[in-house]
C-alpha cells in the first residue's frame, strides 16, 4: 500500500534588524554589508517609537537594571527596522552582529557589526531576534501585516486572523450595511484604502 505524503514545506528564513537611534546615518553602509553577506532585505521601515512602544518591544528585559536606559535611548531618535532573509537568516544575522557588548565585541570580535559601530553594553548599534520565536514576535511588532513562514496553522492561524484581519473584516462590513452602496465589491475596495485602520498603518514611512 503506497502512502502519499505531503510536499516538503520550503520557506526562507526571516529575521527582524534593527540600526538603532544612533547610527541612522550609517544606513546606506550598514545595508550594503548586509546585502554583500547574502541577505534580502524584505522590507524596511523608518520610525520614532515612544518610550511606551520601546517598552512594549523590550518587554522580556522589563525589570532589569538597565531597562530605563535602554527604552530611553532606543525612542532617543529614528531608527530602521528591516525583515532580513536568508538561509539560517536568524544565526546568521546573530554571528555578522556579534557579542551584545560592543566592548566585548571590539576585543574579541573586532570584525563584527557591533564592534565596528557600537559604543558600549547599551548603545550596542544593531539589534537581532535572538530565535524563530523571537523574530516572529519581533517582526509582527514593527511589521503587523507580516505572516512570518512557515504559515501558522490550527490554533495559531486563528489567533492571527482574530487578531489582524477580523477586526478590519468586521468594521467594513458594518461600514457596507450602513451604506447600502449599489455597488458592493467597488464600496468594499474604496472603503479598505480610506480606512482608519488601513491608514493608521501607513503613518511610518515603509519602503
Amino acid at each position: 500500500m503506497e502512502i502519499s505524503m505531503p510536499p516538503p514545506q520550503i520557506y526562507v528564513e526571516k529575521t527582524l534588524a534593527i540600526i538603532k537611534p544612533d547610527i541612522v546615518d550609517k544606513e546606506e553602509e550598514i545595508q550594503d554589508i548586509i546585502l554583500r553577506s547574502g541577505f534580502t532585505i524584505v522590507q524596511r521601515r523608518k520610525l520614532h517609537l515612544s518610550p511606551e512602544q520601546c517598552s512594549n518591544f523590550y518587554v522580556e528585559q522589563y525589570g532589569k537594571m538597565f531597562f530605563p536606559n535602554l527604552t530611553a535611548y532606543m525612542s532617543s531618535g529614528p531608527l530602521v527596522a528591516m525583515i532580513l532573509a536568508r538561509h539560517k537568516a536568524i544565526s546568521y544575522w546573530l554571528e555578522l552582529l556579534g557579542p551584545n557588548n560592543s566592548l566585548v565585541a571590539k576585543e574579541t570580535h573586532p570584525d563584527s557589526l557591533r564592534a565596528i559601530y557600537g559604543t558600549d553594553d547599551l548603545r550596542n548599534a544593531l539589534h537581532g531576534s535572538n530565535d524563530f520565536a523571537a523574530a516572529e514576535r519581533e517582526i509582527h511588532f514593527m511589521f503587523p501585516e507580516v505572516i512570518v513562514e512557515p504559515i501558522p496553522i490550527g490554533q495559531a492561524a486563528k489567533d492571527y486572523l482574530n487578531l489582524h484581519i477580523m477586526p478590519t473584516l468586521l468594521e467594513g462590513l458594518t461600514e457596507l450595511c450602513k451604506q447600502k452602496p449599489a455597488d458592493p465589491l467597488k464600496f468594499r475596495s474604496g472603503w479598505h484604502l480610506e480606512a482608519p485602520s488601513s491608514q493608521a498603518s501607513c503613518q511610518s514611512s515603509c519602503t
